[in-house]
């Protein structure tokens, strides 16, 4: 009896579905992609109707003649890559690659890899969608329109091995645009003042006696305006004088409702704030709980539904089962009379679930020791949302507190939790920026009248701060809010932007680099529109249209090539040249004094003279937190150059600071700086420079090395010595005792010791 054959893309979904369908089904894997553009160059015709020139990937050859063998043998094929775009794109290129002739070709859509889900989805199988896969192949195709004609403008340009894309792009200049704004961020100074009071007619045993703190909240009406610290004192003396009485009492009940099932940008946002995962890494260790995990005696089992969705949507038997989870192990306080439901942002493709366990019956206590220490935090934190969004609200009892002290108006605010209800298993993690919503501290029972006792005036300076850097929990919720992108892609993008060395991530917040900088920079200039935030908005836009059928690819390939060929033309020509000209600075050449300009190299970006090649001079270059440009490790000294007349400038080697002609390299002259110590050894009209040893001991020798050879460990002085009239002493400071200088001469022994500032009297020589 001839079998159906079942083809997905992973290896380890091909194991976990061949667990559930046994002999009826032979299951392979084409592990990813069996076709794609050539790597060597663009592979779009664009003069014909940008037909694209696929062709068999490397190595994947070998493969696809294995499949097509055993697409040979079998009576049906059932195409069964990821629901998606890409997914459809793959199952396309599989469809033509084996020419099944007459037999059958299904398309199937695992969203989970269960029993149930697998029998459900083989039962009711589909055919290829169109649509689909011409919404994978525009934006391929547009993305190689963009990143292989940019890319070498930049390389001619910058430097080679720099790329550009059509989204990463717009998430460079997103990071930069925020960095611009922190440079332009001027901190103020401003301060608040808390008053600490307790209930005055309240005995010292009774409830009501609890401290409680109010925050200054109007100063004759009028919101306060405190920027110094003499006004805040001022205010602090005129609250010491005044009563203080309860003018207001107000209490409401208040619900806070959980939050969605995870899609995949919040699944990204949260597993990088509670876990320090990156996008990537998410992403990676979603795809081996949804292919499936060996579970003993279970074997290969999908942990989660399909893991990139933009839909909150859940299934009724999932809904029904985690309701009676929920009754069973948290009672029926925990459990809604009606299921929740969240609604899906606008566009949201709501054949996919949201992210959920595929059985809440697996707890991960359970399924902990079948996981790796990764797979675990993720599943965790998978399954208590889905089941928290399940969940009762919490309800708190806030309380708000105004309080009159002559011309003030005083503020607390209190806030008790009534029931827990969600906040039991799980509560969504904020921004360390931002306002979390915070549960403040019990307040006594106050009432309307009641007088208050003050116990301190406490005022505190705090300065303003600039908007904080995109982490990439941040990153990928701005993204999503502009529409740039889709939850697929964000994990990409994250890490391409990073490993072009464009951004670093340092302590979890996204820099961009000097490169990174530079790039976006010439990419506003010359291609204004693919950076621009609402073109890529209105691309993404149209891509969903031509998924859904609404819009031919083709036209959108039009539009979009017939301004970028343009701005693609002009590059060519007008894009500033890095390796050339360069960025003009206000900095002026420590040689000529002409402006200095950023040149870069395949060594990175560097200061040179605009003057080149007439003027050589050149620098490395650093920015401080305005972005100001200073020249780095190098400064003019006062010296000049006794060969050529030109300034020295001051750099760091290896033994130390020493002065360099700034003519260099047609003038190599180089000199240590004048110290004004002379060398102590007779003969010699050296001086003593100070330099760094093995481990950066620092010690002084002298400027004739190596023909003069003195050594000394300390700090010497310019003080001859009375005793012999060597020219320094040097100077020994001990933890404990005095400070002592001692004679250079080792045969002299004549040494200085410094008295008790506390003393009187002359230092007592001994020679």
């Amino acid at each position: 009896m001839s079998k159906s054959l079942l083809i997905v893309e992973s290896p380890t979904k091909a194991r976990t579905l061949g667990k559930y369908l046994g002999k009826d089904f032979q299951v392979m894997a084409s592990v990813g992609h069996v076709k794609d553009l050539p790597n060597n160059r663009l592979g779009i015709d664009v003069e014909h109707q940008f037909a694209p020139d696929y062709h068999v990937i490397r190595g994947k050859k070998k493969i696809l003649d294995e499949l097509a063998a055993a697409a040979d043998k079998a009576d049906a094929i059932y195409l069964g890559p990821d629901p998606d775009r890409e997914g459809e794109a793959i199952a396309w290129h599989i469809a033509q690659e084996l020419g099944a002739g007459e037999k059958p070709v299904y398309r199937v859509l695992f969203y989970e890899l269960t029993q149930k889900a697998i029998k459900e989805a083989l039962a009711e199988p589909k055919h290829l969608n169109p649509s689909l896969y011409d919404a994978q192949q525009a934006r391929r195709i547009l993305d190689r329109l963009v990143g292989y004609q940019i890319s070498p403008i930049l390389w001619q340009k910058v430097k080679r091995g720099l790329s550009a894309g059509r989204v990463q792009s717009v998430a460079l200049r997103i990071i930069c645009d925020r960095e611009a704004e922190i440079r332009k961020f001027d901190s103020e100074e401003y301060w608040t003042i808390d008053v600490h009071l307790l209930p005055g007619d309240a005995g010292t045993d009774s409830p009501a006696s609890i401290q409680f703190k109010a925050a200054l909240h109007r100063v004759r009406g009028k919101a306060p305006e405190i920027s110094s610290e003499a006004q805040a004192g001022s205010l602090v003396d005129a609250l010491k004088g005044v009563h203080f009485e309860v003018r207001k009492v107000d209490r409401k009940r208040r619900r806070r409702n959980p939050s969605p099932p995870f899609i995949t940008s919040t699944l990204q946002q949260e597993a990088a704030r509670k876990l320090r995962f990156t996008a990537k890494q998410t992403m990676s260790v979603a795809q081996r709980l949804y292919e499936g995990i060996e579970l003993g005696d279970e074997g290969a089992t999908g942990l989660i539904t399909y893991m990139r969705t933009d839909s909150t949507r859940l299934s009724p038997d999932a809904v029904k089962e985690v309701r009676d989870y929920i009754l069973a192990h948290y009672g029926k306080d925990y459990l809604p009379e009606k299921a929740a439901s969240y609604k899906s942002r606008e566009g949201a493709q709501d054949a996919h679930e949201a992210i959920r366990p595929t059985n809440v019956h697996r707890s991960p206590d359970q399924v902990a020791p079948y996981l790796g220490s990764d797979q675990v935090k993720l599943y965790t934190l998978i399954w208590k949302r889905f089941v928290a969004s399940q969940m009762n609200p919490a309800v708190l009892a806030q309380t708000t507190v105004d309080i009159t002290a002559g011309d003030f108006v005083l503020r607390a605010t209190g806030s008790v939790t009534e029931f827990p209800g969600f906040t039991t298993l799980y509560v969504e993690s904020q921004e360390e920026d931002e306002n979390g919503e915070s549960l403040p501290a019990h307040l006594p029972d106050l009432q309307a009248g009641q007088g208050l006792e003050l116990r301190e005036v406490q005022p505190r300076q705090h300065f303003t701060q600039p908007p904080p850097r995109f982490s990439e929990a941040s990153l990928i919720r701005e993204l999503e809010e502009k529409g740039i992108g889709r939850p697929s892609t964000y994990a990409t993008i994250l890490s391409t932007i990073v490993e072009r060395d464009y951004v670093t991530l340092e302590k979890q917040r996204l820099h961009p680099t000097e490169l990174g900088w530079i790039i976006n920079d010439l990419l506003v200039r010359s291609f204004p529109s693919i950076v621009d935030l609402d073109f890529t908005a209105r691309m993404e836009k149209s891509l969903d249209e031509i998924e859904n059928g609404k819009v031919p690819y083709l036209q959108l390939l039009e539009d979009f090539y017939r301004q970028f060929a343009g701005s693609v033309k002009s590059a060519e020509m007008g894009m500033l040249n890095l390796k050339t000209l360069g960025f003009p600075t206000d900095i002026h050449c420590l040689r000529c004094d002409r402006l200095l300009h950023i040149r870069t190299s395949r060594n990175g970006a560097y200061l040179s003279c605009s003057g080149y090649p007439e003027c050589t001079f050149s620098s490395n270059y650093e920015r401080d937190e305005k972005g100001v440009i200073r020249l780095k490790g190098e400064q003019l000294s006062d010296e000049t150059c006794d060969k050529c007349g030109r300034p020295m400038v001051e750099k760091k080697g290896k033994y130390g600071t020493f002065l360099a002609c700034s003519g260099y390299p047609e003038c190599r002259n180089t000199k240590t700086p004048s110290s004004g110590l002379p060398c102590p050894r007779e003969g010699c009209d050296g001086e003593l420079v100070p330099r760094s040893g093995r481990g950066g001991r620092r010690f002084y020798g002298c400027n004739r090395y190596p023909e003069c050879k003195t050594v000394l460990w300390g700090q010497p002085v310019k003080k001859a010595c009375p005793a012999c009239g060597a020219p320094v002493l040097l100077e020994k400071q001990s933890k404990k005792g005095p400070t002592r200088w001692v004679c250079v001469n080792p045969a002299c022994g004549y040494q200085l010791t410094a008295e008790p500032e506390t003393e009187a009297g002359a230092s007592q020589g001994t020679g």
